[in-house]
Order: structure tokens, then C-alpha cells, then sequence
């Protein structure tokens, strides 16, 4: 219409003005884009209901790469009812869409002869389907939004100054609950640029937190949801006992609300978001320990990832021992073995050895055979043959044997023992003598 050219021209104008002066915005990283008609540079083909109502254009970003837009001025006359319906979007795994409108709109009050039939506003609408549903554009089948008005509006004397009047909104659709769906702009009789449409869901990214990873997560379909996740442990990692790691995704895609952990393995400790194996000559016993460990005295290990050290050659650890301690041996034996002997009773006293294999807990067994006298032969003294206080696990350093044959001859053995004695492959080291009960004492 020839009515309407001029503020056409006028529009199309500021729209380029708007996209060389606006610098963008930068997408936040929570947002997934489902549409955004900025970044296609080819015709976008959105339907336009009926012919001569909005019109697709081109322009310039800030970069001055052409791009897409619409626009409709239908001032002149009344009863204007001009729609615009995008191509399908497929919505994913979104339950709340967000659509933010770039655009600018002319002031009624500058335009002459309009009185009565310029409006600045336009509607917002969408339909969900599963599929697209071909280009008629049935009214009664889309649901409204909101009416979209501007914060600014444009003059003639802004565009002779260059003023730079873009309009931003946003609104939310949802929760939708098929595979997809189209927006619509009707159109009631502004004079409106639509520089960019941008439509996006949230998602919380996956992250890494107290050694669990958590999945991308979208946002509920509520402004208030909390989407409860439950993390994975990395790798050489395991749940801290009764505190499963557990966060929420809120609407705005913000992790919050951290519960529970992962804590390394044993063998292993934490370094930055990860596990790394204990490193050669370290050790870690637990998962509740935080750090690696050096080996402990007479041990060691050649391998990385290890929950103890092996012990040296001669050294051992006894079942009860934790890996935390060092690696003992067995003691050396008694020193200086004594005996007095009172008729059929022998009384022996002794130091305890020179070497204690690092360990306190020595105690003494006793030995007793009797033997022939010609050839030497002896024999275990068996259950006729008393200990006081006991023959085995003796604190003291002294045992009286009691109930032995007169004139018989006897060899009496002590050994120190401790907790790795049993351990032991070498062999036994022990203080001996030999008496004859028939003698009356040294």
C-alpha cells in the first residue's frame, strides 16, 4: 500500500541502525538454543498471514553479517490482523522454553494521520504439536502468551540523530508435553522491526563436585523446581559410607544445594577433581584417610595405587598389625639362661633378648625333653611334667618345672616369641641347658 511505504522505509532504517550499534548478547553457557534467527543468514520462509502484512528483510549484525528479520508497518488502516508463525521447533528434553524478542517499534505519536488506527503493541502466541502441520495458520489453535509492548519507542527525530532504541523481552512458555511447537506474532497495527527471535531451554551442565560427577540436568517446569540428581563417583573413588552425593538443578541451570560426597579409594587421595594413585614408596590403608602415607619402617612397595607396603625380607606384619606400623621381626634369643634345682624340681631365670624385633609384646615358651644317657636320646617330657606359672605366653622371666623323674637327665629350651614369630621362616632361636635331676644343685 502506498500509504504505508514511508513508514516502512523508516523502520527498515532504524533496523539497521539497531543491529551495527547493538553489540550482542553473550549467551549465557546455561542455555541449549532451539531457535535462533540470528544466526541463520539464508531466507528463514516463516509464514505470513495474510500476503502484505509482515515482511521478511534483511540486515546487519554488529560484525555486518547479514541477517534475517521481520517486519510489518500496517498503521494506515484499521482492524489490522497480521500473523507471523515460525518454522517447527523441536523442543528435546525441555519442559520450560524461553523466548526473548529483539525488536523496535515506532511511536504512534510520531507518525502522521494515524490517530485511531496505530497501536504499540503486538501479541505473542504458540501451538504444541508432534509434528509440523503444514502453512495455514489456524488462530483458534494457538494458545496466547502476552501481549509485548516497548520499554522504547522510536521517533522520526531518533532517526535523524542515530539513536539506537532496541527493545528486549523475554517471556516462558510451559510445561509443554509435545515433541514440539510454533510461536506467533500477531500483529493488531504497529509498525514493528523484529530483529531477532531467540528461543532456549535451561539445562544445569554436567559438573564435578566432591569427586561426583552429575549428568546434564534440565531444569524442572516449574520457576521454583529443584531437580534432585544423584552423582557418580569419579573414577578410584567411592561414596562416603551413608552420604550418597546428591545436588539440584534449579530453574535458572545453577547447581545447588550440595549433599554427600565421594571420597578415593584406598590406595589413592584427591588431587583437584580427581583420584591419582599413591605414588611409590606411599601408601594409603583407607578410604577415610586423606593423604598417602610414606611406607613405615622395613617396608616398601615398587607399584603405584597401593593400600599397604610389603615388608622386607625378614620382616613381617602380624594379622592384628595395621598397615600403619613398621614391619618386625622375631626376637633373638634369651640371655643368660640359669637353673637351680631343688630334688625333682628345676628352677630356670633369664634376660630378655638382645634384639626385641621392634616389637612389645615378647613373651616365653618353655621346652622340655628328656633324654637317655647312652646314646642321647631325648624325648618331649610330656603331661606328667608341671610349669608354674605356665609353659607358654610367659610375661616373666623365670619358670619352676615341677614333677620330674629322679636321676634323669633333661634339656630345657627357652625361646622369646612375639606376635611375627609364627610368621617366620628362619630358623628358631633359642637358649638351652641340659641338667640331671640326681644333682644337687649349681
Amino acid at each position: 500500500m502506498g500509504s504505508t511505504s514511508t513508514p516502512c522505509l523508516w523502520i527498515t532504517f532504524c533496523l539497521h541502525l539497531c543491529c551495527l550499534m547493538n553489540t550482542g548478547k553473550a549467551q549465557n553457557a546455561k542455555e541449549v538454543i532451539l531457535l535462533d534467527s540470528k544466526a541463520q543468514q539464508t531466507e528463514l520462509e516463516w509464514i505470513s498471514s495474510p500476503p502484505g502484512g509482515w515482511e521478511e528483510i534483511s540486515g546487519l549484525d554488529e560484525n555486518y553479517t547479514p541477517i534475517r528479520t521481520y517486519q510489518v508497518c500496517q498503521v494506515m488502516e484499521p482492524n489490522q490482523n497480521n500473523w507471523l508463525r515460525t518454522s517447527w521447533i523441536e523442543k528435546g528434553d525441555a519442559q520450560r522454553i524461553f523466548v526473548e524478542l529483539k525488536f523496535t517499534l515506532r511511536d504512534c505519536n510520531s507518525l502522521p494521520g494515524v490517530v485511531g488506527t496505530c497501536k504499540e503493541t503486538f501479541n505473542l502466541y504458540y501451538q504444541e504439536t508432534d509434528s509440523e502441520v503444514g502453512r495455514n495458520i489456524r488462530e483458534n489453535q494457538y494458545v496466547k502468551i502476552d501481549t509485548i509492548a516497548a520499554d522504547e519507542s522510536f521517533t522520526q527525530g531518533d532517526l535523524g540523530e542515530r539513536k539506537m532504541k532496541l527493545n528486549t523481552e523475554v517471556r516462558i512458555i510451559g510445561p509443554l508435553s509435545r515433541r514440539g511447537f510454533y510461536l506467533a506474532f500477531q500483529d493488531v497495527g504497529a509498525c514493528i522491526a523484529l530483529v531477532s527471535v531467540n528461543v532456549y531451554y535451561k539445562k544445569c551442565w554436567s559438573i564435578i563436585e566432591n569427586l561426583a560427577t552429575f549428568p546434564d540436568t534440565v531444569t524442572g517446569s516449574e520457576f521454583s523446581s529443584l531437580v534432585e540428581v544423584e552423582g557418580m563417583c569419579v573414577g578410584d573413588a567411592e561414596e562416603e559410607a551413608d552420604n550418597a552425593p546428591k545436588m539440584h538443578c534449579s530453574a535458572e541451570g545453577e547447581w545447588l544445594v550440595p549433599i554427600g560426597k565421594c571420597i578415593c579409594k584406598a590406595g589413592f587421595h584427591q588431587k583437584g577433581d580427581a583420584c591419582e594413585p599413591c605414588g611409590r614408596g606411599f601408601y594409603k590403608s583407607s578410604s577415610q584417610d586423606l593423604q598417602c602415607s610414606r611406607c613405615p619402617a622395613h617396608s616398601y612397595n615398587d607399584r603405584e595405587g597401593l593400600w599397604r607396603c610389603d615388608c622386607e625380607d625378614g620382616y613381617y606384619r602380624a594379622h592384628s598389625d595395621p598397615p600403619s606400623v613398621a614391619c618386625t621381626r622375631p626376637p633373638s634369643a634369651p640371655q643368660n639362661l640359669v637353673y637351680n634345682i631343688n630334688q625333682t624340681t628345676v628352677s630356670l631365670e633369664w634376660s630378655p633378648p638382645a634384639d626385641m624385633g621392634g616389637r612389645n609384646d615378647v613373651t616365653y615358651r618353655i621346652m622340655c625333653r628328656r633324654c637317655s644317657w647312652e646314646p642321647e636320646e631325648c624325648v618331649p617330657c610330656g603331661g606328667n611334667v608341671g610349669y608354674s606359672p605356665q609353659q607358654a605366653e610367659l610375661v616373666d622371666t623365670y619358670v619352676n618345672v615341677v614333677d620330674l623323674l629322679a636321676h634323669a637327665n633333661y634339656t630345657f629350651e627357652v625361646e622369646a616369641v612375639n606376635g611375627v614369630s609364627d610368621l617366620s621362616r628362619t630358623q628358631r632361636l633359642f637358649a638351652a641347658v641340659s641338667v640331671a635331676t640326681s644333682q644337687a644343685g649349681q
